[in-house]
């Protein structure tokens, strides 16, 4: 598609940056929306929501800083009570 509508490289470029489809042959194939260390293709559903990674850009040396994330979910555990049954 790309021979017909140049506007094609963008748009594949993100499907690939995204949902991790391969196009063949394609000439620019890099990444459009996420960094370029990223890891994976977020739209994916094997993709964790949460992340393990977590960026900050740090102004003193002027670079991007990767910390691992540790999450709780204690939201997670639900109590199965019906309001009207407690005594």
């Amino acid at each position: 598609m790309t021979n017909i509508y140049q506007s094609f490289l963008w748009l594949e470029r993100e499907i690939w940056d995204t949902f991790g489809v391969f196009f063949y042959n394609h000439r620019d194939l890099r990444r459009i929306l996420t960094d370029y260390g990223f890891d994976g293709e977020p739209f994916r559903k094997d993709f964790p929501v949460s992340g393990y990674y977590e960026m900050n850009y740090e102004q003193r040396i002027k670079a991007v800083i990767y910390h691992f994330l540790e999450i709780f979910q204690e939201g997670r555990y639900y109590r199965y009570i019906c309001p009207w049954e407690i005594n």
